[in-house]
């Protein structure tokens, strides 16, 4: 009895903690029940977030264009590859939508990602062990083309998915690379502008990014209710540039033949509106692909990160000064040769080693790009201080401030008497490129200083709406209309002159203002300056038509590896030569260079349509006219020029016959006869270089197709083979002696 009372006691103690525990759990339950919450949790809110999945809507970053809108810099899908491996995923549906077998799987993609296809069984075998949903493959399965992704979608392969990710595409390679730059990924994926235009507007290109958030099941699949959230993304801005595709194309073209044949240290140039301040042309050397960003050489855009003593160019701005303030007297004569403006001080040199010309007129001393000349006029008429004042009204102690990120501003060195003097023929002293172009547009432009700029406008993804356009900006007007008129009067006979050092910079078809350039550069190793006559900085700063510029342009070239025969300036006029010329016949500027007036008597051109051509061909050669026949028909369909037009006696006449219109064989054209011929054809034609054909793009006897694309490479006659040697221009050393090194400083 004692013991079965015991066993009641306990059985009737459980049974009343058991009602109290279940009386506290059922309490809690309906507490919970009735609030909705647990330790302040909403218990609904925590739930919906556990099934609420939230993505990001990426933006799509604006287009960088040119001024025509040719797209310069674009986005391209590119796609990661992630495999399903979790055989849950495949319920309720008829087919796999999972990795359903792996070692057929990894056989099929091995080849197209470039995989051992036992690694991919690893990567499949150890996700299951691991209990993973998906998996992925490494870099070999990231930034997959569209290629490679229809590839592996043609293998049909269950449980193989991809991810769209955006891919910064740069369709001309490395046209322009330093302006439009690159973008690099960051965190969670975003494109980041890394340089150039890539960089300074990055925060209007990348736009702002969206995102949808809604309910799932385990497997990710929308509920039927999901309470969806979506926020729709905003697109980057498109930005339009001022380069002009063509002008960049043939800057490029001409600067990769240079690089090719002389492989110098490094190039820069760029051709300018000198009206607007509007950057047509941009380029440097050493530069880079923007797609593949392998073995970038120079993270810098040197035109406006590079400062250095520019030699000679420097005298267009002290010359500008002089005529200016009233004390330029260009008939006045001095001594040349040398000049010892201060006592202790070693005097400055003509580029001749000292030898200079006798007693000349300023003038003379400019074509001849006088050393002595600048120096007396500096330090007997100008006075340094109002030289001072002059180089600080061309903004040379300031930056340009170019719509660029980088750039440096050079620096005006002004201790010392020296350095005020040898300021004036581009020594002490240094300046950018950029620099040098903003202060030249006061002389291009009749005293009016403009600020450079590269953005032309920004604009909406849809192109419909103008957000931001750029006028150009008059920045100061540091000389007089009439200053900068007799600057571009003097420096045309730079390079018409008799003893002009500009006379390989000549255009067949324009006038041309400029100005020769050679900058020393410093001895690292062993202090002053390097020695050779390689080792400089060759330049030239020119403007054209001289009366009128519409162009202007610099070109810089550093230690070219020259032949015994040539000279820095080759180079360095080949590229402003073709990239001028061609650019301002592109540009329809009207050549002011007046033709040779006739001395014999026109021909005026019959009507020869149906007749024979070969009766034609004779009848044209007996009047010594030179007759090019274009096609394989027998009868003349029309003539080059028409009937009725008056032709001289030696010109060319082309025959355009009634059968099919074949590509005649160019080489020896001229580029104003490809021109024409062109032009009847409709055909859209691309040339470098300049002077006459030799290589052509469609082969000779192709069949003509009207509209399409000709591009030409053009040469000068007997354009390097063995020319007359010819001295430096600007004052280059000649050869190499014992007096070099005294002479490194006297550099023009």
């Amino acid at each position: 009895m004692k013991k079965l009372q015991t066993t009641n006691l306990f059985a009737i103690l459980f049974m009343i903690v058991f009602a109290v525990v279940f009386a506290i759990l059922f309490s809690r339950l309906m507490y919970i029940q009735a609030s909705g919450e647990v330790d302040g949790v909403d218990l609904n809110r925590w739930a919906e977030k556990q099934r609420t999945a939230s993505y990001t809507l990426p933006a799509e970053r604006g287009q960088i264009l040119d001024r025509s809108g040719m797209v310069l810099a674009d986005n391209r899908p590119s796609y990661n590859l992630y495999a399903v491996i979790d055989e849950d995923y495949s319920q309720n549906s008829d087919e796999p939508l999972h990795v359903k077998n792996p070692d057929k799987t990894a056989n099929k993609l091995a080849p197209v990602l470039d995989m051992e296809a036992r690694r991919i069984m690893e990567l499949i075998q150890n996700g299951k062990e691991k209990g993973l949903f998906q998996i992925e493959f490494g870099s070999n399965g990231e930034e997959l083309t569209e290629k490679q992704k229809e590839e592996i979608e043609a293998l049909d392969l269950p449980g193989i998915y991809f991810q769209e990710n955006q891919k910064r595409y740069y369709p001309n390679d490395k046209f322009a690379s330093h302006v439009i730059g690159f973008t690099q990924k960051e965190e969670q994926e975003k494109l980041k502008g890394a340089m150039g235009i890539e960089k300074s507007m990055n925060d209007q290109l990348m736009g702002e990014d969206g995102h949808i958030s809604y309910e799932q099941d385990q497997y990710a699949n929308k509920l039927l209710d999901p309470n969806e959230v979506l926020t729709q993304p905003k697109d980057g801005s498109n930005v339009y540039l001022t380069l002009d595709q063509k002008i960049q194309t043939f800057l490029e073209d001409a600067m990769s033949d240079i690089n090719e044949q002389y492989k110098p240290k490094q190039m820069m140039a760029i051709v300018m509106n000198p009206k607007t301040g509007e950057v047509l042309a941009m380029s440097n050397r050493p530069t880079f692909n923007p797609n593949t960003r392998n073995n970038i050489d120079n993270w810098y855009n040197d035109i406006i990160s590079y400062p250095f003593a520019p030699g000679s160019t420097m005298k267009i701005f002290t010359v500008g000064a002089a005529m200016d303030a009233g004390v330029y007297n260009g008939n006045e004569k001095y001594q040349s040769g040398s000049y010892k403006f201060m006592d202790g001080v070693r005097p400055v040199n003509d580029h001749n080693w000292g030898e200079g010309w006798g007693k000349i007129t300023y003038d003379e001393g400019i074509r001849r790009s006088s050393n002595v000349a600048v120096s007396k006029l500096v330090w007997e008429k100008l006075g340094t201080e109002k030289f001072l004042e002059y180089l600080k009204r061309f903004d040379f102690d300031k930056k340009t401030g170019i719509d660029l990120s980088g750039e440096v501003a050079g620096e005006i060195t002004y201790k010392w008497p020296s350095d005020k003097v040898r300021t004036a023929f581009g020594q002490s002293t240094t300046v950018t490129p950029i620099q040098l172009m903003k202060a030249a547009t006061s002389v291009a432009n009749d005293g009016k200083m403009m600020k450079p700029y590269v953005i032309s406008k920004i604009t909406d993804k849809n192109q419909d709406k103008v957000l931001k356009e750029t006028k150009p900006e008059v920045v100061g007007e540091p000389i007089k209309k009439e200053t900068a008129k007799r600057v571009r009067d003097i420096l045309e006979t730079v390079i018409t002159g008799e003893n002009g050092t500009g006379a390989d910079y000549r255009l067949d078809d324009y006038s041309v203002a400029g100005k020769t350039g050679t900058a020393q550069l410093p001895d690292p190793e062993n202090g002053g300056f390097l020695t050779g006559r390689e080792n400089y900085i060759f330049s030239f700063l020119g403007m054209a038509p001289k009366d009128d510029p519409e162009l202007m342009m610099y070109v810089a070239i550093k230690q070219p590896e020259l032949e015994n025969t040539e000279a820095g300036s080759e180079p360095v006029s080949y590229i402003f030569k073709s990239v001028m010329e061609n650019s301002l016949h592109y540009l329809d500027i009207s050549p002011d260079k007046k033709t040779e007036e006739m001395t014999v008597d026109p021909i005026k051109l019959s009507d020869y349509k149906g007749q024979s051509v070969e009766s034609v061909k004779q009848t044209l050669t007996d009047q010594n006219v030179q007759v090019k026949v274009v096609g394989n028909g027998d009868k003349v369909k029309e003539t080059i020029p028409q009937a009725g037009e008056n032709i001289l006696p030696e010109s060319d006449i082309m025959i355009l016959t009634n059968g099919d219109a074949q590509m005649p064989d160019l080489t020896g054209w001229s580029l104003r006869e490809v021109l024409k011929f062109a032009s009847f054809y409709d055909l859209k034609v691309e040339q470098m270089g300049n002077g006459y054909v030799t290589k052509q793009s469609t082969e000779p006897g192709t069949k003509v197709k009207e509209g399409s694309y000709l591009s030409v490479k053009l040469k000068p006659p007997n354009d390097g083979e063995n020319e007359e040697p010819e001295s430096e221009n600007d004052g280059e050393s000649q050869e190499d002696n014992e007096n070099e090194e005294e002479a490194q400083e006297e550099t023009g």
